[in-house]
């Protein structure tokens, strides 16, 4: 079982080695995102897309170390990135207090699958609670460590490792149980809701970002205020669950100005609707509703 893990992560490698360029979904790229937000190189969400701003981070910090800035977390540029840039994921089993690229991939992996782990490349215990929770609902061994059998079943599937398994549902207590009870309550459709919040922050419940956004939602102090005193007339708990609360009910209030155009709503959610409906969609927003709506057919 061993060998197999490895032979995954080659076939891994050879699909990250095409270039952050190649914009598309790679687990492994969580780790490269990890690794540059830990540089201050990267703001973005922890979503193993290598998009434009993984790109950009990624030039920032080869310019920086000396490398050619071609965009490619290759071998040299891993390396240059320390601790936080290797192992590659599937080369080692994984236990608590470990740290490195391949424990964010786990971490991102887990949290991709709802649970409410931290993504930031410390094996710590509440990764270790997530990897028995995996392990019980798989019928695994049920120890916390990340080994061979444990890495299988979470990459099985396309090389690029394939990170929904229909046939394992979401605890219902993770963030995506919680974005779907929420998306029922609030009668929104839990796909563009699941969507819009992986493309906000990775499902990463602790992300706030450089301008205050917070949480799985990302939503913004003013965004709050606004919900809480203008559609819903009350307060709402300061937690994982209120974020999500919070996000689901403002994203209904812009679908309804938008008369249930998901596309002009989720321009609105991001370049605010007043901006939208005086100026159109700048070209930042038309790729945010691109990449939000491509989540959502895709199913994450």
């Amino acid at each position: 079982m061993a060998g197999r893990t490895v032979a995954l992560c080659a076939a891994v490698l050879a699909s990250l080695l095409l270039g952050a360029a190649a914009n598309a979904a790679n687990p492994q790229i969580a780790g490269l995102q990890v690794a540059l937000r830990a540089y201050g190189l990267y703001g973005g969400p922890i979503d193993s897309i290598a998009g434009p701003g993984t790109v950009r981070a990624t030039k920032a910090f080869q310019r920086r170390t000396g490398l050619v800035a071609d965009g490619r977390a290759g071998p040299a540029t891993r390396r240059a990135l320390g601790p936080l840039g290797a192992p590659l994921y599937g080369r080692r089993t994984l236990r608590r207090r470990m740290f490195g690229w391949d424990v964010s991939v786990l971490q991102f992996m887990l949290a991709r699958r709802g649970a409410l782990v931290p993504v930031y490349g410390f094996y710590d215990a509440a990764t270790e609670r997530a990897v028995r929770r995996y392990q019980r609902a798989r019928r695994l061994a049920t120890d916390g460590i990340a080994g061979p059998r444990t890495l299988m079943a979470l990459g099985r599937g396309r090389p690029a490792l394939t990170l929904v398994s229909r046939s394992v549902p979401a605890p219902p207590v993770g963030v995506r149980g919680l974005l779907g009870h929420w998306a029922r309550i609030y009668g929104v459709d839990p796909s563009l809701v699941r969507a819009l919040a992986w493309m906000e922050s990775g499902f990463q419940p602790g992300l706030v970002s450089s301008s205050g956004a917070r949480g799985v939602m990302q939503v913004l102090p003013s965004t709050r205020d606004y919900v809480e005193t203008v559609l819903l007339g009350k307060r709402v708990p300061n937690s994982v669950s209120g974020n999500i609360q919070i996000g689901v009910v403002f994203l209904r209030q812009v679908l309804r100005e938008f008369r249930g155009n998901v596309e002009r709503a989720l321009a609105g959610w991001y370049q605010g609707p007043s901006s939208v409906k005086r100026h159109g969609q700048f070209r930042v927003t038309r790729q945010f509703v691109a990449n939000v709506l491509a989540l959502r057919d895709r199913g994450v």
